[in-house]
């Protein structure tokens, strides 16, 4: 126990974020076998908070506090350490916001002038309440801590005035079923608040959390939140996992999902690519409000607020992630990146042939989703590099008329001073490294013509509709976003005459073959590359094209382009306002096509359009 806790101090690392993610990783894999490790970092860490302002040094103050809210106050909440949790926030807080802090705590000292009668009003009132309905209470109110009140305000946009729970009343019972006859009492008296009513008695939180939360309006039509539990769910909501041990024995049938988070984070450790991406996703795993949803066998699974289908499939396993295409929630189909809600029930459509595109990272939020995608990716990436190099390999040799082997390419690699043939074809699908010093190294002397360098005469050959010729390299099958790039200057698209550019460390940016761009790289023809579409039957792949509109200045001009827009089966990504002027406005729309026919029939009917003057397909 005591080594799970003791920092890593006799290795050098690269930076601060590299030592600090090592030593997690360390503490994460010892608490993973004893949780009380976990108890031992966190008392030792409120040590540290409580003397904190002895540190001369205020950026390693700094360091101390965010480090201790990013990590230490999540890991209490966690395992339901409330006490600890709400004392290191407290301690932390001015450290990292001081300003925020200050702020709020000269608001909440105006308030106390006005709350004091009202809490003891409520007290006594609930009090006298339970007592005439026969049940045994303890009643008391408490403060909202600032941190508690700060988050709120900075990540729910609610406004200190419109939180009902800065003044929080708890009444404690016997047992499960007087929660809710006291819940009965509350409402009788007080009109409840919709929308602010949570229970989390049949439906504990992760960390084994249990309670009654609702709002109501109050004395003097206040809004006051109360929360009902038992002495055992307040034991636990206050000391928790150690109050969880006093009451169970170790002998929870809960025990395995409360610490379902910790076996996500060690997940997240072991795809995690880097120091710094593995604290970004444990951040994002412990920090989050939640929402409880349910697979269609009723099992509970809790994630993030916000959470989407795909960080739901992904909560459930990430085979389930990875091949997932789709989903039904409450049985209606919806979009991968549809938002979860509480109580919704999801089921996951897979496919065998399915695998998760970067395009997911925009929208999911789950540390865990975000790990394994990245994680696909790297992967995927590399086999895609390698897969290019050995096509750019192959052209380059069959060029030269020259015979291309793993034998010539073992002696190639050793010479590079690299460790395999599958390092080659990565550098040379990077474009780290060349096709020509392949060749120069297999075959010393070699005279090359120059031929697979692209020339001005040569591209004006290649084939609008060209599925391939001999030389040319064939750019479907490829992931758009890993190992080739649709240029933002030219927007190509299926169709347009096109050359690629092998550009260091991206692999190929793709351009329409009058790219205003293509003049930069002039001087270095080995860098061009001849390409062609290789179209496929049922291809879903959508392009993004620009096109600029002048359009007369009119009521409903606008809605008429979109219109037409939408008729022809086009979707509008942006919409730029680049001129207005009295009787013309000139816009840009960038459109997804499925190719150049697409665009082109979308073309046309806009300049069929009444309101339109003109349109052209813009290369900028």
């Amino acid at each position: 126990m005591v080594d799970g806790v003791t920092k890593m101090s006799e290795i050098t690392y690269s930076s601060e974020s590299a030592k600090q993610a090592e030593n997690f990783r360390k503490f994460l894999l010892a608490m993973s076998h004893d949780i009380r490790v976990l108890l031992v970092k966190l008392a030792d860490r409120l040590h540290n908070m409580r003397t904190l302002t002895h540190i001369k040094k205020p950026e390693k103050r700094l360091r101390i506090a965010r480090e201790t809210l990013d990590i230490y106050a999540p890991l209490a909440e966690r395992i339901g350490m409330q006490e600890i949790k709400e004392e290191l926030e407290a301690l932390a807080f001015p450290h990292v916001y001081p300003e925020a802090h200050e702020s709020i705590l000269k608001r909440m000292n105006q308030i106390h002038a006005n709350t004091d009668s009202i809490k003891d009003t409520v007290v006594a009132e609930l009090e006298r309440l339970l007592l005439a309905a026969g049940i045994e209470a303890e009643v008391f109110g408490r403060e909202k801590k600032l941190y508690s009140i700060w988050r709120k305000m900075t990540y729910r946009h609610v406004s200190l005035d419109d939180q009902a729970d800065i003044i929080a009343f708890r009444v404690i019972v016997d047992d499960a079923e007087t929660c809710y006859r006291a819940l009965g009492v509350v409402h009788g008296k007080w009109q409840a608040i919709p929308g602010l009513i949570k229970d989390y008695v049949s439906m504990p939180k992760p960390n084994g959390y249990q309670s009654i939360h609702t709002a109501v309006l109050g004395p003097q039509k206040k809004r006051i939140e109360i929360q009902i539990r038992s002495s055992e769910m307040d034991a636990v909501a206050e000391q928790g996992v150690a109050a969880h041990w006093l009451y169970k024995q170790h002998s929870s049938d809960n025990e395995g999902a409360q610490y379902k988070w910790l076996k996500d984070l060690l997940e997240i450790m072991e795809h995690a690519e880097s120091p710094d991406e593995f604290l970004e996703h444990t951040k994002l795993a412990m920090y989050q409000n939640q929402v409880f949803c349910f697979t269609p066998k009723g099992q509970l699974v809790n994630l993030p607020q916000g959470s989407t289908v795909v960080d739901f499939a992904y909560a459930v396993h990430t085979d389930v992630g990875d091949s997932c295409v789709g989903g039904k929630v409450n049985g209606n189909p919806v979009q991968l990146r549809s938002r979860l809600v509480n109580g919704d029930q999801i089921e996951i459509l897979r496919s065998t042939a399915q695998q998760p595109s970067p395009n997911w990272l925009s929208f999911v939020i789950t540390g865990k989703a975000k790990a394994a995608i990245r994680r696909f990716i790297s992967h995927k990436k590399k086999d895609e590099y390698q897969a290019l190099g050995r096509t750019l390999l192959d052209r380059a040799f069959a060029i030269e008329d020259r015979e291309i082997n793993d034998k010539a390419l073992v002696l190639c690699a050793s010479k590079l001073r690299l460790n395999t043939i599958g390092e080659i074809y990565e550098l040379v699908g990077k474009g780290e490294l060349p096709a020509r010093k392949i060749l120069e190294t297999i075959y010393p002397g070699i005279k090359l013509n120059g031929g697979h360098s692209l020339t001005s005469a040569r591209m004006l050959d290649v084939d609008m509709n060209s599925k391939g010729g001999d030389h040319s390299v064939p750019i479907r099958g490829l992931t758009p976003g890993l190992a080739v790039h649709m240029s933002d200057c030219c927007h190509p698209i299926m169709g347009d005459r096109i050359v690629g550019i092998v550009t260091t460390g991206k692999g190929i940016m793709v351009h329409t073959i009058d790219c205003e761009a293509l003049d930069v790289y002039s001087d270095t023809p080995e860098s061009w590359l001849d390409l062609s579409w290789q179209a496929q039957e049922e291809d879903n792949n959508v392009f993004v094209s620009r096109i600029e509109i002048l359009l007369e200045h009119l009521p409903g001009a606008l809605a008429a382009v979109l219109t037409v827009v939408a008729r022809e089966k086009g979707n509008i990504s942006n919409i730029k306002f680049i001129e207005r002027a009295t009787e013309l406005f000139r816009i840009t729309l960038d459109i997804e096509v499925r190719d150049v026919k697409h665009l082109t029939s979308i073309i046309a009917a806009l300049r069929a359009s009444e309101q339109v003057n003109s349109v052209e397909r813009a290369f900028r």
